[in-house]
């Protein structure tokens, strides 16, 4: 290797490199794993979760570490730089830039070793936090850097971050925790980095690497020599992630795998990873402090932690209401918020003696009286309500960034540390910070260690703002070190913190840095320009929203004037990542199959974003890539629901569709599709002939090849027993009862019309005067759905009018609308209010119910009459539809069922089916719907007892469960129905 007395190559980011095909053919054909150099593909690595985006030269998505080991050593014969990256969820840059990106987060995500008995794993960078406790709880242990982003971190990337988390103030941050690190070096030495004894000859005979003994002797000569400076200038604070870890190199022993921790994949590469572990806490008790102002809950900070807590974090007004808005936590923030408190306070206590965890409660709800604030706590004993607080808090970094328009919850200060004693001053004084430069933060975190995220609100897009954001940088920074405290205290340095690290720490120490760089990695491979030889942290050619920023021309099909336009809508995506998360919750059903960037919310959003604003072409919105990039979105809603941020990627891909269809028409399987409530009238006449195609292979096939349709798949039946509407359509008012409107959508009137008259039957025997919805003389009405599925929206809005208009002398009169499939009657209760703008349309959405939370809502009002008794069957199996979970329904399926007396539900923890309409019929995509189902329904329902009931509300759901398992499944109507006398 070359010494540092020896010239070397510095190899450096080199633009001309990107999207290079004769790398991208070499790297094919030497590696197993995807080599990716598209524009699309390289655009959707150039973001992370911070304010930047850098184009990479490509991607390579390993299989395995010999993968890794053969990609480096191509790169460093060409003079190509490397970045290692995992989940894509840094905050200052840490994982773009103009490099070849090696994605470790799909393949290499195994546990290699698990020593229960001294509490020690061994994984691959690519798993995730919560994978992995997921796996370590039925030992009764877990791994405690228990960061928010837990559900999509990987380990690796936590390693590279020196990762913190809510209770580092008992278990310290991810450089406390890494017992050994297998790294890759730059120059493809592979070596173990572990504890090192102070006397290296006992070392030398157990290790042939001598590579690994010269760093070794290398970075103890740099700590001797730096002893007095590093004591000097390192801040003395838990939370100090900043630079390289120096400070724990000791001649008398150390751990060299605690340099590479927080290294920002600036040093190696890290192939595998030894993690000690914790017994899990078996008892946790937590209060929740509520403060009137946030000085006081600053000031409280330092008592509390003296109570001895395991956590105590920060929740501001800003974000308490923003969750209070948020589909996701409204439930959660009404139950553990009282009033409108400036800030609270989440204390956690937790061990394993219930009695002392539940005496430290008591001693905090006296010590809050002491400091003036008697009656401020809510206690919260129940494992699953503070996990629902967790929850929110875990999501805090996401809903701050929630806030629709241009200005936005900008990352650049957000992790500053300080002693607690200065907490209140500080965070006064950084207030006044920002109203000086004409803004305001938001602000959450860990207040018991004095890291407080705090991020100013400001227009990136605009360079007065750009401008302020120089300016509190500086004013802030300068702030911290007047403190004596770090301006990094758990997101690392990358782009917008490498620079400040001379002001920080002195020339000195960052000459030291440069030195630990220069003796991994002489020849600049690993992600250059961080942590030493930085760009300015406002250099406008790195941000996102960089000079020239702007949309391309754009006449959008939908309403989006509540986000400012189309683009602004797209951009709600901030990069952070929880799209990514395995499990639990619903989104994103596609990625979960793939484990591909392109198929998760955020890859998609970063291609439209992309696309909209002409860095990918001139008409790159209605290309094959783009349609490729949308193609697996099942418009599941999960992320209307479960993003943090509030990206509605199934809104989006409608206004996808109709510019795709207006730029490049419908297919006929579109059109058969579109207009299926059209002809559907026509079609039940011909039900015997048309469902031969279920019984005849050779017309199956036929199909196939005419329209797309799986040969493998079974199509919905046509039904010559359509269900009628009864009596008249006027919507005039009738004597006698109870009055409720029953709609029946286009796939219960022709395919299922046993469930209509299920719902029409036990409705009039709960005492209600059912009427149904109709127009005279006209075909059913339709919610324009199928319409929507191919971009037709001028035709959905016209049958949404039309269905407005049938149903408005109800709507006006208060009576309840109710329907059977979750797809189309939710229909009314969100694309609705876009299609048709208007009064009449909000009236209908509030009037909208399912069957189940109408029969829930009228139960518990006392007001249901329905004779149920025991039926046939003990126990149902209910999985939802993907917009039941979306909308929060799922609690009144279950209660609806659990009005059969003696009826034990169990509801499944599943995402989409995989069918999602036609998507699972088409043979393009029925292997991956059925991976879908695999992912977590059929399993579930192929252990279920065999006498027990399968209930699904969603028709696709139905067929799916059939084709999956081969067991029959019903609406839930059809179970109230069979419990009737």
């Amino acid at each position: 290797m070359p010494t540092l007395a020896q010239p070397v190559r510095r190899i450096r980011p080199n633009p001309a490199r990107i999207g290079d095909k004769a790398l991208a053919a070499r790297l094919g054909r030497k590696l197993e794993g995807e080599v990716l150099f598209g524009a699309f593909e390289r655009g959707r690595y150039s973001t992370d979760a911070s304010i930047y985006q850098v184009e990479p030269v490509g991607v390579v998505v390993p299989r395995s570490i010999e993968d890794v080991l053969r990609a480096m050593e191509i790169a460093r014969e060409e003079g190509v730089p490397v970045l290692p990256r995992g989940g894509g969820t840094s905050q200052c840059g840490q994982t773009v830039n103009t490099a070849l990106v090696i994605d470790h987060s799909r393949h290499l995500n195994r546990i290699l070793r698990l020593d229960v008995e001294n509490r020690r794993v061994r994984v691959e960078p690519g798993l995730t936090l919560d994978q992995l406790n997921r796996q370590l709880k039925q030992h009764g242990l877990w791994f405690p850097v228990d960061i928010s982003t837990g559900n999509r971190a990987t380990i690796g990337g936590m390693a590279g971050n020196n990762s913190c988390g809510a209770r580092s103030i008992r278990y310290g941050n991810m450089v406390h925790n890494v017992s050994a690190i297998e790294a890759i070096l730059p120059d493809g030495t592979r070596a173990e980095f572990g504890p090192v004894p102070g006397n290296l000859d006992s070392v030398r005979g157990s290790v042939s690497n001598g590579r690994y003994i010269d760093l070794v002797q290398r970075m103890r000569a740099l700590a001797l020599r730096e002893a007095a400076e590093i004591e000097r200038r390192f801040p003395k604070l838990l939370r100090r992630v900043g630079g390289y870890n120096i400070d724990t190199i000791n001649a008398a022993g150390h751990n060299m795998a605690q340099l590479l921790v927080g290294s920002e994949g600036t040093l190696a590469f890290f192939s595998e990873i030894e993690l000690p572990l914790q017994p899990i806490p078996p008892h946790r008790a937590l209060g929740i402090c509520h403060f009137q102002s946030f000085n006081n809950a600053m000031g409280a900070t330092q008592h509390i932690v003296k109570l001895g807590p395991s956590a105590v974090e920060l929740m501001d007004r800003t974000m308490i209401e923003l969750a209070g808005e948020s589909p996701a936590f409204a439930d959660s923030i009404a139950r553990f918020v009282r009033g409108r408190p400036d800030a609270i306070l989440l204390v956690e206590f937790s061990g394993e003696d219930r009695d002392r965890q539940l005496a430290g409660l008591r001693q905090l709800v006296e010590l809050m009286g002491d400091l003036g604030f008697p009656g401020a706590v809510i206690e919260a004993t129940d494992a699953a309500f503070q996990q629902e607080i967790w929850e929110v808090r875990k999501a805090a970094l996401n809903i701050v960034m929630s806030m629709k328009g241009d200005g936005k919850p900008v990352s650049f200060v957000e992790d500053c540390a300080v002693p607690l004693e200065h907490l209140a001053e500080y965070t006064d004084r950084l207030t006044q910070i920002f109203a000086k430069h004409g803004t305001r933060g938001t602000w959450y975190a860990h207040a018991s260690v004095g890291t407080l995220h705090v991020r100013p609100i400001l227009n990136l897009k605009q360079e007065k703002d750009v401008r302020a954001m120089r300016a509190i940088a500086e004013e802030a920074f300068a702030l911290v070190r007047e403190y004596k405290g770090s301006h990094s205290g758990e997101h690392g340095d990358g782009i917008v913190r490498s620079e400040f690290l001379e002001p920080m720490m002195g020339p000195r120490i960052v000459a030291a840095f440069e030195e630990v760089k220069d003796s991994f990695d002489p020849e600049g491979l690993m992600n250059p320009g961080r942590i030493v030889r930085p760009p300015r942290m406002d250099e406008r050619g790195l941000f996102r929203y960089g000079p020239g920023y702007r949309a391309l021309p754009h006449r959008p099909a939908l309403d989006w004037s509540d986000w400012g336009g189309f683009l602004p809508a797209v951009e709600m995506c901030n990069n952070n990542g929880a799209c990514r998360k395995a499990e639990p919750g619903v989104m994103c059903p596609s990625y979960r199959v793939t484990g591909e960037e392109r198929h998760v919310t955020r890859g998609r959003a970063n291609s439209l974003r992309l696309a909209l604003t002409g860095q990918l072409g001139a008409d790159a919105l209605a290309s094959e890539e783009m349609r490729e990039a949308l193609d697996l979105c099942v418009s599941c809603k999960g992320c209307k629901r479960e993003c943090p941020t509030g990206v509605d990627m199934a809104r989006i891909k409608i206004e996808f569709l109709a510019h795709w269809a207006e730029r490049r028409g419908l297919s006929r399987r579109q059109k058969m599709v579109a207009y299926l409530p059209h002809y559907a009238p026509w079609a039940a006449r011909l039900a015997p002939l048309l469902n031969l195609r279920n019984r005849n292979s050779a017309l199956a096939k036929l199909g196939e090849r005419a329209l797309g349709l799986s040969a493998r798949r079974k199509l919905p039946e046509w039904r010559w027993d359509a269900f009628r509407a009864e009596g008249e359509c006027d919507g005039g008012a009738v004597e006698g009862g109870r009055e409720v409107v029953l709609f029946s959508d286009t796939f219960t009137t022709w395919f299922e019309p046993e469930n209509a008259r299920a719902a029409l039957k036990v409705l009039r025997k709960g005492g209600y005067t059912v009427r149904t919805a109709c127009r005279a003389g006209e075909r059913p009405l339709c919610c324009g759905r199928t319409f929507l599925s191919a971009g037709l929206v001028d035709e959905a809005r016209s049958e949404a009018r039309r269905t407005a208009e049938a149903l408005a002398p109800f709507v006006l009169r208060n009576v309840p609308v109710v329907g059977l499939e979750p797809s189309c009657l939710l229909t009314m209760r969100d694309e609705f209010t876009y299609l048709l703008p208007n009064e009449e349309a909000g009236l209908l959405a509030r009037a909208a119910l399912l069957l189940e939370e109408f029969l829930v809502r009228e139960a518990r009002a006392d007001r249901l009459r329905l004779p149920l008794r025991s039926g046939g069957q003990r126990q149902a199996l209910l999985h939802g539809h993907c917009h039941q979970k979306a909308f929060g329904v799922m609690p009144d399926a279950e209660a609806a069922l659990r009005l059969v007396p003696d009826l034990t539900v169990e509801a499944i923890a599943s995402s989409c089916c995989g069918m999602a309409g036609p998507f699972g019929y088409e043979a393009e995509h029925v292997d991956l719907s059925m991976k879908m189902g695999e992912l977590s329904l059929f399993p579930a329902v192929r252990r279920s007892e065999p006498g027990a009931v399968v209930v699904a509300t969603g028709t696709s759901c139905r067929h799916q469960i059939h084709d999956g398992t081969g067991r029959r499944a019903v609406h839930l109507a059809r179970v109230l129905e069979a419990a009737l006398p």
